[in-house]
């Protein structure tokens, strides 16, 4: 013993001494400091969504079918003792006119889709290119009915000069002086100074008229000239109408033959004629250019909008066209579900007496089945969970009297459509059958029950616990490096062991933060 002290007594002894012991106090309270996070490594993984319940066993019952609405039977497919499994068409009611109707709504919806799917897109070039040739070949339209008009105008004083200088001279004296003669007697005075007067007034309006057809260009407003025109074809029109009532009067004389008054007669009755034409044509061609102007108007206009793409408010609106189609598609879906009867349960037919071509009233009981199972469980399921069930959905029960070690299958083959309020909760009274017969089922036992929902296989799954809603999105933490970083998350369905599926965000091998201290 006293050795051992003389040895610790040592300056070299106690130096290392005091060395060994700061060591070992940085080893045990610095140096193994853990770090203030916990984490796992993402991997792939089967996911089960199941809804859990709990309900009681009763004895089973048969169950009366009927059409909500009229019909004439078109096939029958079962007939009394006849085994049937749970979703099996029984009786089916002529819907070949709905079929079409939904054809034709499932076809808009296409259209639909795809007049979303353009405006979403935008204009192609090659669109663009097109509408540009919509609108040189409307311009070149405009050109041509402007050049139309010109030659209508150009056209009526053709008529016109014709008329006065060719049908209406023959039987003036001197016409184009300042006080021209006819050249035959007229018993009506004022009758002849007027059409004397109007032809001096003519060979003016014609002398000017010719003037301004010189100079008449595209560039010109045209809808000026062609009034002015209708404003000279009026005025000659007046002046022959006059010469004709003034023919009218002409007696034969030794001066005049019969046949030189009608001929006089005719060449005006064919003036006459042409003027009206004249006064058409030009009315025509009016209403060319304006059609060719809107349709110009019209094809500049689609090319700005081409070119500017679809706004906000057309795409808001296209998508209400969707929805509506989409409506209307399961509306007519809704409409056949509706000529269809399905047994609800696997069992067998007790009632069956219809026959093809029969026409059945609504709610009219058609068809019974009676379940195979001598018992059944009922159960409340609550309104947050009854989205994810349906019909078929097979399940896993247990029974109180045997312990969770003995699994009886299950299916669900009724869910009530009204509400059942329990406890200030909506719930809703489902049904499910056994699969199988047991001996062991009685009545009144409380039964236990998973219902599978969901199943995905070879999936992105992270406990629960890490998704974070931060700001209306979910979130959740890396490790990247020695750096904690956030990423937001497109999640899937929820596990019955706190589990969920991650669709989009993050991959296999990251490191999920678990635990952050």
């Amino acid at each position: 013993m006293k050795k051992i002290k003389k040895f610790f007594k040592k300056p070299i002894v106690i130096i290392v001494t005091i060395f060994v012991l700061i060591g070992a106090s940085y080893f045990i309270f610095g140096g193994s400091k853990k770090p203030d996070y916990e984490f796992i490594t993402v991997q792939k993984a089967d996911i089960i969504q199941e809804v859990s319940v709990t309900g009681r066993v009763k004895p089973a019952h048969d169950v009366n079918l009927a059409f909500e609405n009229s019909g004439r039977v078109s096939k029958i497919f079962v007939g009394v003792s006849d085994s049937v499994v749970a979703g099996q068409t029984l009786i089916q009611l002529e819907n070949a006119e709905i079929y079409a109707q939904l054809a034709q709504a499932q076809a808009d919806l296409k259209t639909q889709q795809a007049k979303l799917e353009e405006l979403k897109i935008g204009t192609r070039e090659e669109e663009i290119k097109v509408q540009e040739t919509k609108v040189v070949n409307a311009r070149i339209a405009l050109e041509e009915a402007n050049k139309g008009l010109i030659d209508k105008i150009q056209d009526a004083y053709t008529k016109s000069d014709d008329a006065i200088r060719n049908k209406v001279d023959q039987f003036f004296k001197k016409p184009a002086i300042p006080n021209p003669e006819i050249n035959f007697y007229l018993s009506n005075y004022q009758l002849k100074i007027d059409v004397e007067w109007q032809r001096s007034v003519s060979e003016d309006t014609l002398i000017s008229w010719k003037s301004f057809l010189e100079e008449l260009t595209l560039n010109d407003d045209l809808f000026f000239y062609a009034n002015l025109t209708k404003e000279n074809l009026n005025e000659i029109k007046t002046f022959l109408d006059d010469v004709s009532e003034a023919l009218n009067e002409v007696k034969e004389g030794l001066s005049l033959t019969q046949t030189t008054i009608d001929g006089w007669r005719a060449d005006i009755f064919t003036a006459r004629t042409n003027i009206n034409t004249a006064l058409s044509n030009l009315l025509t061609a009016e209403e060319k250019i304006k059609t060719a102007e809107s349709n110009f108007n019209l094809e500049i206009q689609e090319l700005l909008l081409k070119k500017a793409g679809a706004t906000n408010e057309q795409i808001l609106a296209q998508e209400a066209q969707v929805e509506k189609a989409q409506a209307n598609v399961l509306n007519y879906q809704a409409q056949i579900s509706k000529t269809i009867i399905k047994s609800p349960i696997a069992g067998i037919v007790t009632k069956q007496e219809t026959k093809v071509g029969e026409i059945i009233g609504a709610n009219v009981n058609v068809v019974s089945v009676i379940s195979v199972a001598n018992f059944e469980i009922e159960a409340n399921i609550p309104e947050a969970d009854i989205a994810k069930v349906s019909i078929g959905n097979t399940a896993k029960s247990t029974l109180d009297a045997y312990g969770n070690d003995v699994e009886f299958e299950i299916i669900v083959v009724k869910i009530d459509p009204a509400e059942t309020v329990i406890e200030g909760v909506a719930t809703y009274k489902t049904t499910f059958q056994f699969i199988n017969n047991d001996e062991r089922v009685k009545s009144g036992m409380t039964a236990n029950i998973d219902i599978v929902t969901d199943k995905k296989e070879n999936v992105i799954v992270v406990p629960q616990r890490t998704i974070i809603n931060k700001n209306g999105d979910k979130i959740v933490r890396i490790l990247d490096g020695k750096e904690i970083v956030e990423v937001k998350v497109e999640t899937g369905i929820r596990g019955s062991y706190g589990d969920i599926e991650i669709i989009k965000g993050i991959n296999e091998g990251d490191k999920v933060i678990t635990l952050l201290k």
